[in-house]
This record gives structure tokens, sequence and C-alpha cells, in this order.
């Protein structure tokens, strides 16, 4: 008798349906995950109990350093085969090897999230404590039937994640953004912050490197706009990537610094190291939170200064949220052409205003019309992407930085999202971003470089210019 039957006999004669089927190992559509989360797993008693005696038993070994995985992972299987070996309660061997799987994913992995994070269709994970799973897949969020056993466990989890990068998460610091090996960003955040328990959110990154044709077929630029820009950064123009969170902001900037040539010296400043560049000549700088003592702390800011320092022919800093952005806009400024970066905000013009508001915040007392001076110098091209409400995530406006006019940095849309083309019948968005009909005033400094963009790119050699609707 298997144990799932053994539980069940009492209540024998209820029906004839058998035992409730496990969750599935392997990915699951939207069905599953959005599905009923009330079942009652008949192994979670015996799962916890074996889990318990294997910590008991291989105690700090499992925490070794000098173990490879492989020989981990045997050691895991062999005592968790001697555990099973003396509960009293039956398995068969379908329920013993997912047993065993399941509390090797726990012990090794990522415990009941290791499957999500496998499924390259799942983008993002949200753990609201040890007992609600959420996912995004396709842009939709769904809840899922997995859980953690306690919040022991998912701490558990919490403190391997952020461990392996160095990091530390407790009740003096109780929350930390840290990174998985293959990119994935990590926020955690617990008790006495998160009133309900520990809680975890990983956006995940494509394990394959995206290049513009991906972006353009999943509808996030135009054909025309990935010429325009491999130009642009080719022709070592200074990019801001603006947008709200988990419009794709990183992912963009990843594929823009991927069209970098291979023989100029790059480095990448980052909160947390998520960018994936395969250049050779590459620096990857990480910012350092404070120890224990609060002291020890290198900011974003200290990297970029640093930076100028080690002769780079581009600057990316994953994100400007503070006071880096002077220093930024000051490399911009002083012949590091090319660089590239991301801000949060609503629009282009909302992104100057931020990088303005962040200039201040450096402290140097600096005349508002100073730092928009700097601001309209140093910037050549806005690139801002929203989430729209049918999911996806579209580039909405290619905008330049002109200059400025009086006391007012002037923009101009050189593509901008036809939102008048409506919806289709699966409530999609038509629309598609489209040229403006504008010249950009760089085309000249590309030319000089030997880089020309050709006419039809902008819209100018068509017979009647269509103008998209652009929101403001």
């Amino acid at each position: 008798m298997s144990l799932s039957d053994y539980l069940r006999k009492p209540a024998a004669g209820a029906g004839a349906e058998g035992p409730a089927a496990a969750p599935s190992a392997g990915p699951s559509g939207p069905a599953t995950d959005g599905g009923p989360t009330g079942t009652v797993d008949p192994l979670a008693g015996l799962k916890a109990r074996v889990q318990d005696a294997l910590f008991e038993r291989l105690g700090s070994r499992l925490y070794d350093a000098s173990l490879s995985p492989s020989q981990l992972d045997s050691q895991v299987v062999e005592e968790l085969g001697r555990i099973l070996t003396d509960e009293p309660v039956p398995l068969s061997v379908t329920e013993r090897e997912r047993l065993v799987a399941e509390i090797s994913d726990d012990v090794l992995g990522y415990g009941p999230i290791e499957r999500y994070l496998d499924d390259p269709t799942v983008t993002e994970i949200m753990v609201n404590g040890a007992q609600a799973i959420y996912i995004e897949r396709a842009g939709k969020l769904f809840k899922t039937s997995e859980r953690f056993g306690s919040d022991e466990r998912l701490r558990h989890i919490i403190d391997k994640i952020v461990g392996r990068v160095g990091r530390r998460i407790d009740e003096s610091s109780p929350m930390v953004d840290a990174r998985l090996p293959d990119g994935s960003r990590v926020n955690a955040i617990i008790p006495p912050l998160a009133v309900d328990g520990p809680m975890l959110t990983i956006r995940k990154f494509a394990k394959t490197r995206l290049t513009l044709d991906d972006l353009v077929a999943f509808g996030t630029l135009s054909p025309e706009t990935t010429d325009f820009l491999a130009a642009c950064v080719q022709g070592r123009l200074n990019i801001i990537v603006s947008g709200g969170t988990g419009t794709g902001k990183t992912t963009l900037l990843n594929v823009l610094s991927a069209l970098i040539p291979d023989d100029q010296r790059i480095i990448t400043i980052e909160d947390a190291a998520e960018l994936q560049l395969h250049q050779e000549h590459l620096v990857r700088l990480e910012a350092r939170p404070q120890n224990m003592e609060g002291k020890g702390d290198v900011t974003i800011r200290d990297l970029v200064r640093n930076a100028l320092r080690m002769r780079p022919d581009r600057i990316i800093v994953g994100e400007v949220r503070g006071a880096e952005a002077l220093d930024m806009l000051q490399a911009m400024n002083t012949g590091h052409d090319g660089s590239l970066s991301t801000l949060h905000a609503n629009s282009p013009r909302d992104a100057l205003t931020r990088l303005e508001t962040m200039t201040l915040m450096a402290g140097m007392d600096l005349p508002l019309r100073a730092v928009r001076d700097q601001v309209a110098s140093a910037l050549d091209l806005i690139v801002h992407l929203e989430r729209l409400r049918d999911g996806s995530r579209r580039v909405t406006q290619i905008t330049e930085v002109v200059g400025m006019e009086g006391e007012v940095v002037t923009i101009s849309d050189l593509f901008a999202f036809d939102f008048a083309a409506g919806l289709d019948a699966d409530g999609r968005h038509r629309g598609r971003l489209l040229p403006t009909g504008l010249r950009p005033t760089f085309t000249e400094r590309l030319r000089d470089l030997g880089i020309e963009l050709p006419a039809r790119l902008l819209g100018i050699d068509a017979p009647t210019l269509h103008r998209p609707g652009v929101r403001r």
C-alpha cells in the first residue's frame, strides 16, 4: 500500500476517484498556476520530518565550500536513502523519487521555486511569506499551488541566495538586493520590516542573450528603430533608457550594450551585477553595502568616479538613482561619449526632470540653469519604455535631446508609438513604433564617423508622414 492510499484509507468509501495527483515537477501553464491552491499534500508531514533529520545528520557539511556540487548532491541523496529506509511509512517508487527530488531542491537548490527558476516562460517570482507564491508569465500574474513548509525554510533559501554573493540579511539589516548566478535580480525583506513573514522577489533574466531581432519579434521595437538605435550606439551617442518598474529597461540596456564594438574598453557599474555583456575588453564593477559596523560601503557614485581613472571608452551605469547623476553627466561632458544608463521615469520629459533632481542631490548647490545646461549638452537620446495594459513591453518614444531654449531643455520625438491603432481581438495593441518625420540634429555628427542614417528610417521620404499620437 502506498503512502497516499495509507493516509486516505479511512475515507476509502467516499468515492472512486483515487488519490489526488501530486503537483507536477515540470513547467506548468497558466491554468495550473492559476488554479485551486487548497490541495493537501499527503507527503508534507513526512517531507518535513525527513528534511529535519537530514539537516541534523549532515549539519555543517551542507555548507562545506570544499565540496563540489556533485559531491554534495551525492552525500545528500545517500543520506536521504538511509533516512527513508528508517521511516515506518510505506512509499511507492514514484513517491520516494518525488520526495528525494523535492528535498534535494530544498537543500541543494531553492526549494519550491526551483521549478519556476528553470521555467523560461516565467519572468518574475514573488514569495509572499511561506504560504503564497506568485509568478508572472506573459505579463500576467498567477498564484501557484507551491508552498514553503515554514518561515524557517524560506529564510534558509533567502540566506543561501544572499550568502553566495557576499551579502547578509538579519534583524540588524533586514532587507537586501542580491542576484542569482545567472544574473537574475533578487530582493528580500524579513521581519520586523515585513510584518507577515519573509518576502522574496526574483526578477529573472533570459538565459540566452537577447538581440535586437528578438525585441522586434516581441513587438518591443520596429525593424526601422533597430537600425536607427544600432547606428546611434556605434556613433557614440549618450543614451538614457527610461521607463517604469518592470518595463524592460535593463533588458534593452543589455541589447544596446552588445552593439558596442569589441575593440573598445567597457566599464559597467551596477548595484547588483545584472548586465550580460560578452565583449572581450570588459570591466564589471559592483557597489558594496556597508558592513555591520556601518562602514565600508562603496556607492555607485564612488565607482563612477573611479571608472574615470580606468581609461574607459564606454561607461555603462546599470541605473542612475541618486547623486551619481552629476558624475555621470560630467563624464559625458568630458570626452566619454557613448555612455549608457537607465532611470525610472514616466516619460522622456519626466526623465530630464528626474536627472535634474538627482543632480541637485549631489549637494553642490548648483543653479538650476547650470544643471539643465549640463543635461542638455550631455544627453543625445532618450529611449522610453512602457508596460502596456495587454502585458507587453514596448518602446513608446525615442526622443532626441536638442538643447536649451531659454530656461527649458528642448526635446523632439523621432519615433512614437501609434496608440490610435487600437486593440486586436485578443486585446493586444495593434500599434507599432513609427517615425515622426523629424531629422535629428546629430545626423552630421554620425556622418562624420562614417555612419549614414537613411531617410527611410526616419520617414522623411514618405509621401505622407504619419505622425502617431503620443501620450504626454
